[in-house]
């Protein structure tokens, strides 16, 4: 380097030759290097270096990523429509041209939007996620050779000789990424050094086995000195038998009231967290913006209708002692059934994104207008819907809405692909605290509440015991109620 003022420092061998050498080697068909370098100084001169070397390679176009014209967002947009048989080439990505500082964060931002191509370092930038490996400089730590070299410049003045030292290159591959995207190393002209390779288990669990073990003569030190006392102690228990048994049944009725207590909590969460949920996810939408007024219409009707609807059932929940007592009063109104379904299903879909069910909502009707209680018929469906998300998986949820001209009856059912309802506890499932499965989510209250919404309202729900594809519970509603009526 013909820098006067440079006397001595370390020098990083960025070996782009050998990075293209590698990329044809896995890739022959390959036709375009995408390049993505950043706005700092680093970046633009690693750019003018890609430029100059893939003047060695007229066959392959070189399509520019630059920082400097380039923002986080933009350039994930170019990524998108990158054409085919390209590879990216990672330099560095840093500053953006808002001279915005990103870490790690934009390099996965990069690698969601490109899941079909294949990515390459030159400086080690997104090794060990995003890229399958690269040509890099061979890193180290140089601070105790450039203290060394700045005590050397300080007691040799004199010396005017340029001490540069070059840290050379090597080629690595993540061996994930090799073997995620099915490549060889041995097609390659030049050795490779594999990183993030599997360790063994013992190498990767030596702290747990260890205290397993630990853990393990512990506890049969314990069960030793357990049975120890335990016989020593028989002769007492058997005299405080009868005491014990007054204890336990005292103890059993605390542990029921307990029980109880908690149940009625969990209760609570179950309730809201649907409303919650439907609230601040299309509250996000609405602030990243995109949609059209027509959606956000729609968004600021389901947000409304979800924060009326959580303010409402955490009264009802505090207040579940006067449901059950009748002494509860319906709000009567009138509303379009299939559009509230519709609302119901959305807002459900959107809060269990997490989940891999379908939610459905099938009707014959357009739109059906009825007298009902919108708050509590809201909170049936949710109950049901979420009691069938909790006992499916991978499957469908649909709720169907029709008429019974016959018996004047609103008929609503939610149907799933689940595991279903054993017979022996389909007459139990409406009772208070009653679970099909001890370990799944929930308190087992949100049936015993929908039987009691139902009944308030003159109608029926049940189990049919004849869909044999999973569960499905259906509820009716009178059609001939007035708004006057309580």
């Amino acid at each position: 380097l013909n820098i006067p003022e440079l006397k001595s420092g370390f020098i990083n061998q960025y070996d782009i030759e050998g990075n293209i050498q590698m990329i044809q080697a896995f890739y022959p068909k390959t036709k375009h290097i995408a390049f993505i370098s950043d706005n700092t100084y680093g970046g633009v001169t690693m750019q003018a270096l890609v430029r100059k070397e893939m003047k060695k390679f007229p066959d392959l176009d070189l399509i520019l990523m630059d920082g400097r014209k380039h923002s986080i967002y933009t350039i994930v947009e170019e990524l998108r429509q990158l054409p085919e048989n390209t590879v990216i080439l990672v330099g560095t990505w840093r500053v953006d041209m808002n001279e915005g500082y990103f870490m790690r964060n934009a390099t996965y931002a990069m690698m969601e939007v490109t899941p079909t191509i294949p990515a390459f370092t030159p400086s080690s930038v997104s090794l060990g996620h995003w890229a399958i490996g690269g040509v890099l400089p061979d890193y180290r730590k140089v601070g105790g050779e450039m203290a060394m070299e700045s005590v050397r410049m300080d007691t040799h003045p004199q010396d005017t000789a340029k001490h540069l030292s070059v840290i050379g290159c090597k080629a690595v591959l993540d061996s994930r990424k090799v073997k995620e995207w099915g490549l060889d190393p041995a097609v390659l002209p030049f050795k490779v050094q594999l990183v993030n390779q599997p360790v063994s288990f013992y190498q990767q669990y030596t702290y747990q086995i260890w205290s397993a073990c630990a853990l393990f003569v512990i506890l049969v030190l314990g069960l030793c000195i357990s049975l120890f006392y335990y016989f020593r102690t028989k002769r007492l228990k058997d005299e405080l038998l009868k005491s014990e048994k007054d204890l336990r049944v005292a103890k059993d009725r605390a542990d029921e009231s307990n029980r109880l207590k908690r149940a009625f909590l969990a209760n609570m969460s179950h309730e809201i967290r649907t409303p919650l949920n439907s609230i601040v996810g299309f509250s996000d939408v609405l602030a990243v913006g995109g949609s059209t007024e027509e959606e956000q219409q729609s968004y600021y009707q389901i947000i409304k209708t979800n924060s009326d609807l959580l303010l409402r059932l955490i009264n009802d929940i505090l207040d579940l002692s006067r449901l059950e007592a009748n002494r509860v009063t319906l709000t009567w109104e009138e509303c379009d059934v299939v559009q509230l379904c519709s609302q119901v299903v959305a807002s459900v879909s959107f809060s269990r994104q997490s989940s891999e069910n379908q939610f459905l909502f099938t009707t014959s009707f357009e739109s059906f207008r009825m007298v009902t209680d919108v708050q509590r018929m809201q909170q049936v469906m949710i109950n049901l819907l979420s009691n069938a998300n909790k006992f499916t998986k991978r499957g469908k949820i649909t709720l169907d809405f029709s008429v019974n001209e016959e018996t004047q009856m609103a008929v609503f059912s939610v149907t799933d692909t689940g595991c279903g309802i054993p017979k022996e506890k389909q007459g139990l499932v409406f009772e208070r605290f009653e679970k099909l499965n001890e370990y799944a989510q929930g308190t087992g209250l949100g049936l015993s509440i929908c039987k009691l919404i139902v009944h308030k309202w003159k109608g029926s729900i049940w189990s049919d015991p004849d869909y044999t594809g999973g569960a499905r519970f259906v509820f009716s509603h009178p059609l001939n109620l007035n708004i006057e009526k309580e």
